[in-house]
């Protein structure tokens, strides 16, 4: 019984440190810094850090799918938008983001609905509007000249 008293006891002394710890260190705030500093292995480990404490962080969600962007790994940065999008489906920098990706992989339906989307949402990018959509008609099916 005394086994089983101190195991609860340990378990959430340690519980209750590491949430303090977590409080403490804003894991966000260093990675945002180490970022703009172009240290993108330094910030990608403080964006995930933040993540495991804070499973609904938009923002490092978001960074961790620019550092992918740079990286050129379209695989994780889509992964990466995608969860930004699940958390806040009115990200418009985020929907911005996965369209110049859908575009690149010439996906034009994806495109045409994310752009559909991101016009009905957009609130910081809304200049871009008009060079997505530009880009979705050189994207067209009705524009591809290899059928000649």
């Amino acid at each position: 019984m005394k086994k089983i008293i101190l195991f609860k006891a340990l378990f959430f002394y340690i519980l209750f440190n590491i949430n303090l710890f977590a409080a403490e260190t804003n894991f966000l705030e260093e990675g945002i810094k180490y970022y703009e500093k172009k240290d993108f292995k330094k910030s990608k480990i403080f964006f995930e850090r933040d993540i495991v404490f804070n499973p609904e962080s938009e923002k490092s969600y978001l960074y961790l799918a620019k550092i992918f962007n740079n990286n050129k790994n379209d695989e994780e940065q889509e992964i990466n938008l995608n969860n930004t999008l699940l958390i806040n489906p009115n990200n418009d920098e985020a929907m911005y983001m996965l369209i110049l990706l859908k575009i690149k992989q010439s996906d034009y339906i994806a495109t045409k609905e994310l752009i559909e989307r991101f016009v009905l949402v957009c609130k910081s990018l809304c200049e871009k509007e008009e060079e997505i959509k530009n880009k979705l008609k050189k994207l067209s099916p009705e524009n591809d000249t290899s059928k000649n």
